[in-house]
């Protein structure tokens, strides 16, 4: 029993699967961060070029069935 312990103590191979999972964590939030910074600027061009392209395909503008 004590060596099994002591092997287990002495075990370091799990360690680099946290430390990799801890760095995965990290950077999920820097992506969730940056993604929410920029999501306005983003839609707004979106909105930008989807009215001009509404517009250069003769979109009136009153929706769909108006």
């Amino acid at each position: 029993m004590r060596e099994l312990v002591r092997r287990f103590v002495r075990d370091e191979s799990g360690a680099t699967a946290i430390e990799y999972g801890m760095i995965l964590g990290l950077m999920f939030l820097v992506i969730l961060g940056a993604v929410q910074a920029f999501a306005g600027s983003g839609t707004g061009i979106f909105n930008t070029a989807m009215s001009a392209l509404n517009a250069a395909m003769g979109g009136g503008g009153g929706g769909e069935g108006a």
